[in-house]
């Protein structure tokens, strides 16, 4: 079986520095409790150990003690919640990536004066609840362009359109482009796509041209790692999307000459090591 793996494969800059951080924060501690607002990143296998190490996920400003010291997570947190820390006399030590930070503060800095934000996104995911949170005139979030369509976008209002830094770029300029040519429509277009989401998708689309079967490894939480398995199951390549080794049917794979490999921005190096020794094993 010949196993080929995606160049980008696994962490990014954002994710890489955020553990970065905190990794220095808890040396830093020797065994002094540290809190999370949220979890790090989306990934069980980094978050148990961080744990271990003594770290604490809380899920409100709240239950971070006053005078403790808090890390905010790569996501990115809202406004809200910032101000509820702040006022609890905590120390804060930032570490959103600097891409989500920037998608923040365009938004901050184009919305307003009656600019409406719309947001192509997942509602529940943290970094989105972050972005609106950063509008200044009111936002209309949504997840395909189906529901945008049935949302009633006024010629007598102005917009502006952003995504969540992990979504689908082809996807995303193919709703820009519908907007930017809808005539009377005043639409300010921001990129916030990172460039390692397109990077990676594209790795992705690619390497499942040339294999008969993809496996994707990251968190089943982790928008960035489904998304990867969504494109490489739109050309027709059979995939599957694991965690770990340990999820993956190695039996179901023997009958494939060629097996491609790619991960998500939140995932392990070791974890991706793993799934590779598996395949080449067969």
């Amino acid at each position: 079986m010949e196993v080929k793996l995606a160049e980008t494969a696994g962490f990014c800059m954002g994710v890489d520095l955020a553990l970065r951080r905190l990794d220095k924060l808890v040396k830093a501690a020797k065994g002094k409790p540290i809190h999370i607002l949220g979890p790090i990143i989306h990934n069980p296998q980094v978050l148990k150990r961080y744990a271990e190490q003594g770290v604490i996920i809380a899920e409100t400003p709240e239950e971070v003690p006053s005078g403790a010291c808090v890390v905010i997570r790569a996501h990115g947190i809202t406004r809200e919640v910032e101000e509820a820390l702040r006022k609890r006399n905590v120390v804060i030590k930032d570490a959103t990536c600097p891409r989500v930070k920037k998608a923040q503060l365009l938004i901050q800095r184009h919305t307003g004066e009656d600019r409406e934000l719309l947001l192509y996104g997942e509602a529940d995911h943290p970094e989105v609840k972050g972005l609106v949170s950063y509008a200044r005139d009111g936002h209309f979030l949504f997840g395909s362009p189906e529901e945008l369509e049935a949302y009633p976008l006024s010629p007598e209002k102005k917009y502006v359109l952003a995504a969540q830094t992990t979504q689908d770029r082809v996807l995303f300029e193919m709703i820009a482009e519908k907007l930017r040519t809808t005539p009377d429509l005043d639409v300010l277009i921001l990129e916030t796509i990172c460039d390692a989401t397109k990077l990676r998708q594209n790795e992705a689309n690619q390497l499942a041209r040339q294999v008969d079967f993809m496996v994707v490894v990251g968190g089943y939480n982790s928008g960035n790692t489904r998304r990867l398995a969504q494109v490489a199951e739109e050309n027709g390549t059979p995939c599957r999307h694991v965690e770990t080794v340990d999820d993956l049917d190695l039996k179901e794979l023997r009958g494939y000459g060629s097996v491609g490999v790619t991960a998500g921005a939140s995932t392990p190096r070791r974890l991706i090591d793993q799934v590779i020794a598996a395949l080449k094993a067969l």
